[in-house]
């Protein structure tokens, strides 16, 4: 693709805003690690939400969607939608909980929850596993995603590429050094913006490159046709359902993703309960309503707004390009091909703000738990706040450069990653629960993560089972959670319940639903008992009500059947509507959970 000087002209505006929204956060992020982590817990929802949208836009979640899109059609992005239900969870359920906590990372959760030995060798083992080999992967994975953008973009080799990247890491890392939080949520609005309002572009030149969206049905169809005749596949590629027959996603395999893989399994960003960078936006926000609100804008934004340029533009570029050997690599081809000369250089920085978001987010929620849980915690309990921001600043830097090392070796760790994504497998229920059941203890989580790694890891091992064969895949969830769930549920009677000290401060502090906790309420008199349990779940059904109602609703309407997607866009509506009166009718602020 041709770039002329306006183009890089506008690529260099865009860097030099960045890095002075640094420079006026700078001394703000200076003054305590709390300003530097949490932006002060001050956040208003909607930034803190915009933000956690912003992260998960990243460079290769357009190409990952459409690399969906042209092996399985519309349906294959229920590899990702099945997590609503775990997001409007962690909205309803866990969003005040979290906030009211009043710690820092999600890992000191375990220390106001547990006590002991076993808290404090829970709190650093995850805060090191997460903060350095897990983030490090997460960030060579997007690293290795700019890469094989700028190598089409710019029409570079590979070295000169990962060059490139390693300086759009340098800049990252330094605005996040110079910024703190504050800086990473600013310029995730910014950034945001962009990248949503080009990649909005991309997918009107993309249906016009077709003839529009009757002819994209019609071609596609055509396709769908072609490619039965051939395999005897049945389907069409714009369904919102599974064809339940097909390879790619049987009945049992679908049964696996909407009944267990949502709630059962650990994955970054989408952790069951909340967790990792979400949960840090839930810290930052002003108080409980702004971390509920943020969550849901979130969750509206990520699922139901975001995907359809994406998913549009994908459908496009398999009438486009029918036999490109890396489909995901079709969403830049449409970009080269038929975005329009004037628009590339907002597009090129379009690409540099989903990476990054992302990456700026990586950094300094890894940094967090390095910095409070491992730092602060076991090396120098007393640093002062100018210290601890010093660090900070040491922290990010080091991720930064151990994520540069990774991404060069990432061909041969993206085995080690999907192994790891099943190995989380089983860990949820123990999450979700630790809020609600005030007999679970730490070693039921410490149970959890042992059975459950080595289970999946015997699985596909000693038994030869394969995480990528949609069956096997579906056995390994189901024998990992069954298993896992058994023996951290026997873990939890056979061991010794946390001290009666622990656990009435917990309740005192974060006043869960009275249901699990009655032996410890009735030791806190003086704690007003929650009785919103049930309210709580018809928000929860109505969320996940209004988020498919919203999804399918517009995406009918972009493939022009008004009268079912009008339909489900009120059905969305009136899904809404429930949880405004009913949050309304029990105080924003004050509802329990």
């Amino acid at each position: 693709m041709q770039l002329n000087w306006l183009d890089w002209a506008v690529v260099a505006l865009y860097f030099l805003f960045n890095l002075a929204i640094g420079w006026y956060y700078k001394s703000r992020a200076g003054k305590s690690v709390s300003e530097f982590f949490l932006s002060g817990r001050d956040v208003p929802w909607w930034l803190a939400g915009t933000s956690m949208v912003a992260t998960t836009f990243a460079a290769d979640t357009p190409l990952a969607v459409t690399g969906m899109v042209a092996r399985y059609g519309v349906a294959g992005n229920w590899l990702w939608w099945n997590f609503v239900a775990s997001g409007m969870m962690t909205v309803f359920l866990y969003a005040r909980l979290w906030r009211r906590s009043g710690v820092m990372t999600d890992i000191e959760f375990a220390e106001i929850r547990y006590s002991g030995k076993a808290a404090a060798f829970l709190r650093g083992f995850r805060a090191v596993y997460l903060g350095v080999p897990i983030n490090c992967i997460v960030l060579g994975w997007v690293n290795l995603a700019m890469v094989k953008i700028l190598q089409l973009i710019l029409g570079v080799d590979k070295p000169t590429a990962l060059v490139i990247v390693m300086g759009l890491i340098a800049i990252t890392s330094y605005i996040s050094t110079l910024s703190g939080l504050w800086g990473v949520l600013v310029t995730d609005v910014f950034q945001f913006v962009i990248k949503m309002g080009m990649v909005i572009v991309l997918a009107f030149a993309a249906v016009n490159a077709v003839g529009g969206i009757d002819a994209l049905k019609t071609k596609l169809a055509a396709l769908d046709q072609a490619r039965g005749v051939a395999t005897g596949a049945t389907g069409s590629a714009l369904s919102f359902i599974p064809d339940l027959d097909s390879a790619w996603m049987p009945v049992i395999t679908f049964f696996v993703y909407i009944s267990v893989n949502w709630w059962a399994t650990w994955y970054p960003g989408a952790e069951p309960g909340g967790g990792g960078y979400v949960a840090q936006r839930m810290f930052c926000a002003k108080d409980e309503r702004h971390s509920l609100l943020a969550t849901l804008w979130f969750n509206i934004a990520h699922y139901a707004v975001r995907p359809w340029p994406w998913i549009l533009t994908g459908l496009a570029s398999v009438v486009l390009y029918p036999n490109l050997a890396d489909p995901e690599t079709g969403y830049i081809r449409v970009m080269i091909d038929y975005l329009p000369p004037s628009l590339r250089g907002l597009m090129v920085a379009a690409f540099a703000a989903a990476y990054m978001s992302t990456i700026a987010t990586q950094l300094n929620w890894g940094a967090s738990y390095l910095v409070n849980d491992v730092y602060s915690r076991f090396v120098n309990p007393q640093a002062g706040e100018k210290s601890l921001v010093r660090i900070s600043q040491v922290a990010t830097v080091a991720l930064s450069l151990i994520s540069a090392v990774v991404t060069f070796y990432m061909d041969s760790i993206s085995g080690a990653w999907k192994l790891l994504i099943v190995t989380g497998a089983g860990t949820g229920g123990v999450l979700l629960l630790r809020w609600y059941w005030w007999r679970i203890n730490a070693w039921s989580e410490i149970s959890a993560m042992v059975v459950a790694f080595i289970t999946s890891v015997t699985l596909q091992t000693a038994f030869g089972m394969d995480s990528d064969n949609p069956v096997q895949f579906a056995w390994i969830m189901i024998y990992t959670v069954s298993i896992t769930t058994v023996a951290w549920l026997a873990t939890t009677m056979l061991t010794a319940p946390e001290s009666k000290e622990t656990l009435v401060a917990f309740y005192r502090r974060t006043r869960p639903s009275i249901a699990g906790w009655k032996p410890i309420a009735a030791l806190a008199p003086d704690v007003k008992p929650s009785g919103d349990g049930w309210a709580n779940l018809m928000d929860w059904v109505a969320g996940c009500v209004l988020i498919y109602g919203a999804l399918f609703g517009v995406g009918k309407l972009l493939l022009k059947d008004y009268a079912i997607g009008a339909g489900m866009l009120v059905v969305a509506a009136i899904a809404g509507y429930v949880i405004y009166w009913d949050l309304n009718r029990r105080g924003w602020s004050s509802v329990v959970d």
